[in-house]
């Protein structure tokens, strides 16, 4: 029996969920109860005998959905990083519901019509009610609502096969990351290693009850091992589980998943009248089509691949210098040598570093930072009830001391939490016809350092320009400030979603930043000014290096998404992506990895013939932090144009909202002067 109705007020500080009153077994009768609750909405809709017009059809339907949206908000955010067996039953038996609900609205004629004839009416409508009418009459279309009934059926059949092979996909991901350990109860055999990293091993094998040290394949983990093991064999060993994830047969393998998922799309979009799924995607993307991103993506490579070419060189010649000339250096020996190199030329690295980034301290720096360039404040309120004792929730006021957001910060990994760090929203923003601005629920996750017995979470310089990017995703949705939910925060297109959170990670290497918060947690020490200029003379190593790397993800994205021929049943989707990587890798190809197996961004998530977007974003984020720099870093006219660009959501195109802020169009030249390649 339900004990908690998804359907009624919340009564709670700022509307937030409950979290503590909602059981596991609440979710599944939730689903339930939304999907007929908007039926019931929809019915209302196409039965309404007036005719139809953009208040009884187009805002009528913005509305629907509002307790289906509330549950499933909070399941399949839970789903991803506080699940268990029973959620991913749950997810496997509400999925074909929530499919064939989904395509039930999407496919409706009767509910079409309505909207075709308000679209084709032409009415007289403020800014934000037309973008609205454009996107609902579009994204309809874009469902299948102009197919024949018999491609109607047969988009509903790939919709419901996509969407189970999508929550299968991530279910072998996380199973396969979170089963896999590496223990080690000789201490010889971790040489090199960090002490941060060998107590947290050790508490990670206590947690497990196991002898001596375990480490895992969540980034806090691996990160360290692959940069500082000196034994080359483990080194070997735990790259191999890495990048062989859901690669190497059994219940967990994603490649039969991969070429599933790719098929269905190629014919989703074929059924739609578009040559192949990139074409149907880029239509509604600032690079608008596929020679845009290939050109992009071409310029980059000739631009990078000298510099990149010169980096692994002189880690080689290092490890030459190390090892002997015969020494061959393999994958998983490029962290290792790569970290020795760059101590040996900036007398620098994440260690070193860290003790001086404290997560407390550091999410001081990173609100106040906030604080300085738009006047809003943060409080933590442990009134607010969260999902795991790890979630420190905030509340966040406005610089006139106004209500803003909630925002929730979870940073360390657990069972039950998939890999990665990203931001997402428990609610979205909008404005009640009473005027009523109901503000957003937003969070952050990530898989950052966990503090151990002796020692607070103390983060890398990686780690707090994760931070940073994900909380520019978080203030994208906390300055949202639109009519309607639909087109609130980040809802945006793809390559212009990354924007806010690249430009903060420029903040990562600036003095006047890191003078704010980086003191070392034991001796109180402010970081010393000699270090900070070694970061900044070591911002570009190996800059061109992880340029060819994001650069062999885009590439790989676009070479499954713009293909016009479905895969065959014995495509080979390991040699499928080392034939598309010939041009980018700079190391030995081993024949036994696979990203595309693990690479939830394309499979599974926004990203299929989107990867680019990362690349497409920077060239703006270094364009508009080099506008911060000719006016000041921290100057608040800037930053306010820019908040105001944040607010707008997807109401405005966003390269005209891009082109408002700067006062021109972005050009690719900031980010080689940032970059050094010029």
């Amino acid at each position: 029996m339900r004990k908690f109705d998804f359907s009624k007020p919340y009564n709670t500080i700022h509307n937030v969920t409950p979290f503590d009153q909602i059981q596991v077994s609440d979710y599944e009768p939730g689903i339930m109860q939304g999907i007929k609750e908007e039926d019931d909405e929809i019915e209302s809709i196409i039965n309404n005998p007036d005719i139809p017009t953009f208040e009884n059809t187009i805002e009528a339907l913005e509305k629907t959905g509002q307790t289906l949206h509330r549950v499933t908000n909070v399941f399949f955010n839970l789903l991803s990083c506080e699940t268990n067996d029973e959620m991913e039953e749950i997810a496997n038996k509400v999925q074909p519901a929530l499919s064939e609900h989904s395509n039930n609205i999407g496919l409706n004629e009767k509910l079409f019509a309505r909207i075709k004839t308000v679209y084709d009416s032409h009415p007289v409508l403020n800014n934000e009610q037309q973008k609205l009418l454009d996107e609902t009459y579009k994204s309809f279309v874009r469902r299948g609502a102009n197919l024949s009934a018999d491609k109607k059926e047969t988009f509903r059949r790939i919709s419901l096969e996509m969407s189970q092979n999508a929550l299968q996909f991530r279910q072998n991901s996380l199973k396969e990351t979170n089963s896999y350990i590496l223990q080690v109860t000789d201490k010889n055999r971790l040489k090199g290693m960090p002490e941060t990293s060998l107590e947290a091993a050790a508490q990670t094998a206590k947690e497990k009850n196991l002898e001596g040290w375990v480490f895992t394949l969540h980034a806090p983990s691996y990160g360290p091992f692959m940069s500082f093991c000196e034994d080359r064999d483990l080194r070997k060993e735990l790259y191999l589980a890495y990048n062989t994830k859901c690669a190497h047969g059994g219940n967990t393998d994603n490649q039969e998943l991969v070429r599933k998922l790719v098929n269905g799309r190629i014919q989703l979009a074929q059924l739609l009248g578009y040559p192949d799924f990139a074409s149907y995607v880029l239509e509604n993307r600032m690079a608008e089509n596929k020679n845009n991103v290939f050109n992009l993506l071409e310029e980059l490579l000739d631009k990078y691949r000298p510099s990149a070419e010169k980096e692994v060189k002189a880690i080689e010649d290092l490890a030459h210098e190390m090892e002997g000339e015969d020494f061959q250096m393999m994958p998983w020996d490029f962290s290792f040598y790569s970290d020795k190199l760059k101590l040996k030329l900036f007398n620098i690295n994440k260690e070193i570093l860290r003790p001086y980034f404290q997560v407390e301290k550091v999410i001081e720096g990173v609100f106040a930072l906030a604080t300085r360039l738009y006047g809003i404040t943060f409080k933590e309120n442990r009134e607010i009830p969260v999902f795991n004792p790890d979630v420190i929730p905030f509340e966040v006021f406005d610089k006139d001391g106004s209500y803003l957001a909630v925002l929730y910060t979870d940073f360390y990994p657990r069972e039950g939490k998939r890999s990665g760090a990203w931001m997402t929203s428990y609610k979205e923003q909008w404005i009640e016809k009473d005027g009523t601005n109901s503000r957003p629920h937003v969070s952050i996750t990530t898989n950052f350092t966990k503090p151990t017995s002796s020692k607070p979470a103390l983060l890398t310089p990686d780690e707090v320009q994760t931070f940073l990017h994900e909380f520019g995703h978080a203030l994208h949705g906390i300055f949202a400030n639109t009519t309607y939910e639909s087109l609130s925060g980040t809802n945006v297109y793809w390559d212009f979603v990354e924007l806010p959170s690249q430009f903060m990670e420029n903040y990562a290497n600036e003095k006047e930043f890191l003078n704010t918060f980086a003191y070392h947690y034991e001796t109180g020490e402010a970081l010393p000014i000699e270090l900070i200029q070694r970061i900044n003379d070591s911002r570009n190593f190996n800059v061109a290096y992880a340029c060819l790397r994001q650069i062999s993800f885009g590439l790989l994205d676009m070479a499954y998404y713009t293909r016009k021929e479905l895969l065959p049943q014995d495509t080979d989707i390991k040699a499928f992506e080392q034939k598309v990587w010939e041009r980018t890798k700079l190391l030995p190809i081993i024949p036994e990895c696979c990203m595309s197996t693990q690479f939830s961004h394309i499979m599974t998530g926004g990203y299929a013939a989107g990867y680019y977007s990362y690349k497409w974003a920077e060239v703006l984020d270094a364009d508009a932090f080099e506008y911060f720099q000719e006016t000041g870093i921290f100057n608040q006219e800037t930053a306010n144009k820019f908040r105001n660009m944040l607010s707008k959501g997807g109401t405005v195109p966003p390269m005209r909202l891009y082109e408002d802020f700067r006062g021109k169009a972005p050009s690719i030249h900031a980010l080689l002067h940032r970059n050094g390649i010029i």
